[in-house]
């Protein structure tokens, strides 16, 4: 084993992907200590994302003021990767965290994160990654597009920014003001969810009450983006309801989509178009994977299914080592995962679990690497 791509997601709540990474590094180097080991910490969209993106490619984190989920000034910031592609997590300025106590959806705004957004490609860079995850609100993006030029009026035809609650205030939405310094700019949407804008299944019904929404506000912010959808269909010229994953974070995926022409994608085909995946595979002898739990929901092309898929086409097998394993995982085989091994020792209760993740994620991992060793590979 010469060459060895790490790739886990984290494990929530038990394992960060950067920690996983550096415990599978551990374990290999005890058996393979010339082993070259290319660590990639996934990242989701949320919090920790433009972290673990700076950790699998390098680059530098910058720090501006812009507007916090209601308005007020604080410290936001983005990466910048391969010099001209930024990394924004809308969970640094428009973020759960963020409003402690105060969970008010109907007043919470995205427009912080448009300020990052306009900062970066006037700082030059041509690609843009926006990931989608932890938000406090529930403006359907329009407090971003508002940052970057977009104008939205009322009947009366006075400007004004929309939260949640005022979404149904929006009878015109004019794009045209868009900051010129996005015209020529690339920008992906992070998103591993497939809900619709508004609906049972959309952003209010979902989302919102982890927001803080009770029933009578779930059914107004609902209602509010049912509205403003009906006016981007007409002034935008897109049917954000008809976008899978367009409910993401509020609305705000089908804010990216409509406000600035953003591709929405899923979160570990963006992390491997980032770093290459492609051409790192070119010299890979095994990929090592994971995630929490793999069931019927990872097959839907999360990270361990996301990797396989691209491992298979270059010949290159994958192990995925996980948490728990689903009775309906057959079908991870045939995109392309070689094995699969849990990291559960002992049959016990998740919060003993948890407790031993790290010391079990090592002995695992070790285990598979006497084995390979004993094989002569």
């Amino acid at each position: 084993m010469k060459n060895i791509l790490l790739i886990p997601d984290s494990f929530k709540g038990t394992m960060s992907s950067e920690e996983i990474c550096s415990i599978m590094d551990r374990a290999i180097k005890i058996h393979y200590p010339d082993a070259m080991v290319k660590q990639i910490p996934v990242a989701d969209g949320g919090e920790g994302s433009v972290d673990a993106f700076l950790q699998a490619l390098g680059g530098e984190k910058k720090y501006l003021t812009v507007q916090g989920p209601f308005g007020k000034n604080m410290e936001g910031f983005y990466g910048v990767v391969k010099k001209t592609t930024a990394v924004i997590e809308m969970a640094a300025c428009a973020g759960l965290p963020l409003v402690g106590d105060e969970l008010y959806p109907d007043k919470t705004t995205t427009y912080g994160v448009g300020e990052l957004i306009l900062d970066a490609a006037r700082s030059g860079c041509k690609e843009i990654i926006v990931g989608l995850g932890g938000s406090a609100t529930n403006d359907g993006g329009c407090g971003a597009a508002a940052a970057c030029g977009v104008i939205f009026r009322d009947e009366t035809g006075k400007s004004f920014i929309p939260t949640g609650g005022t979404l149904n205030a929006v009878a015109s939405i004019d794009c045209s003001g868009l900051d010129k310094a996005l015209e020529h700019v690339s920008i992906t949407t992070m998103c591993d969810i497939d809900n619709p804008f508004y609906g049972k299944t959309g952003a209010a019904y979902i989302f919102g009450p982890q927001k803080g929404a009770n029933p009578e506000m779930v059914q107004i912010l609902n209602a509010n983006l049912e509205s403003l959808a009906k006016v981007i269909k007409r002034d935008c010229k897109i049917d954000v309801q008809a976008i899978a994953g367009s409910g993401a974070a509020g609305g705000m995926g089908g804010g990216m989509a409509a406000f600035f022409g953003s591709h929405l994608q899923m979160g570990i085909e963006t992390v491997l178009d980032t770093v290459n995946f492609a051409n790192l595979l070119k010299s890979a002898d095994l990929v090592l994977t994971g995630e929490g739990k793999i069931d019927s929901q990872s097959l839907r092309g999360k990270v361990v299914i996301g990797v396989a898929r691209r491992a298979k086409k270059a010949n290159v097998p994958v192990v995925a080592v996980v948490g728990d394993i689903s009775d309906d995982v057959e079908g991870a085989y045939e995109e392309g995962v070689s094995a699969i091994f849990s990291i559960n020792r002992l049959a016990v209760d998740f919060k003993i679990a948890k407790t031993r993740a790290h010391q079990d994620m090592e002995k695992t991992v070790d285990n598979l690497m006497r084995f390979l060793k004993r094989m002569g590979l």
